[in-house]
């Protein structure tokens, strides 16, 4: 495991990625038990911090970190020291408590605990792939397949792998989209596939009660609902039920 680590985290220049990461799920984790407990008003476990009765979230916290973590890495000039790994870990503990808190920043309301507060969940699972595609060594938008091919080359694969992301996106299909900004082929599928019923491609471009807007209800009654429903269950399961008032 040493020895893995110093090849292919330390000498590939992936420490800080990896720090980041490790902190950024351990804050996650952290703070979803954190809150949990309060949402059961355990006893033993600390409350909300309320000065003069004033909630202050754990977004305002998030922020001072993500400032301190940030400002002091771009001070670290030697990437492999423990100072570059220590400023990493706690930006990502700051980005994590920012994006737990995504929803309410989103509808600029606290709808934590509310349906649209999964959106918060969903963040926080997409950055996890991505810095986890990244740290496997992955590239986006093909610029690793690209690099060799000269200037023209990686605009041709810039313009393309984003394009069928960005179509891919538009229908709907956030997973496939993001995925996709690193693995081509995974946009491409999403990008000729039909879009999901009420996307902004479906909107604009199926008719009310034409066939392809009957086809992209049906397949998301049949597929993804039942997906939706396996990756709502996944996320109560780690964040926590949201609230059904």
């Amino acid at each position: 495991m040493g020895e893995w680590f110093t090849r292919e985290i330390a000498d590939a220049g992936r420490l800080r990625l990896f720090c980041f990461l490790v902190a950024f799920i351990a804050g996650f984790l952290f703070i979803r038990f954190s809150v949990r407990m309060i949402r059961r008003q355990v006893r033993w476990w600390p409350g909300n911090v309320t000065p003069g009765g004033q909630h202050v979230h754990h977004a305002v916290f998030g922020l001072v970190f993500m400032c301190v973590g940030g400002v002091g890495g771009l001070t670290v000039e030697d990437g492999s020291s423990g100072l570059a790994a220590a400023t990493a870990a706690l930006f990502g503990v700051g980005a994590a408590l920012v994006l737990d808190e995504f929803a309410l920043v989103f509808y600029l309301r606290d709808v934590y605990w509310s349906e649209k507060g999964r959106l918060s969940v969903e963040v926080v699972f997409i950055t996890v792939a991505l810095c986890g595609l990244l740290l496997m060594g992955l590239h986006p938008v093909g610029l690793d397949d690209a690099a060799g091919d000269g200037l023209w080359g990686i605009v041709l694969a810039l313009l393309f792998n984003v394009g069928v992301a960005v179509i891919a996106l538009l229908k709907g299909k956030i997973w496939t989209g993001v995925i996709g900004l690193f693995v081509g082929v995974v946009a491409l599928v999403g990008a000729v596939r039909l879009a999901r019923p009420d996307s902004p491609w479906a909107r604009r471009r199926y008719a009310p009660g034409s066939r392809k807007e009957r086809w992209a209800r049906n397949r998301e009654r049949r597929y993804r609902r039942p997906v939706q429903r396996l990756g709502d269950r996944l996320s109560d399961l780690v964040a926590g039920r949201p609230s059904t008032k």
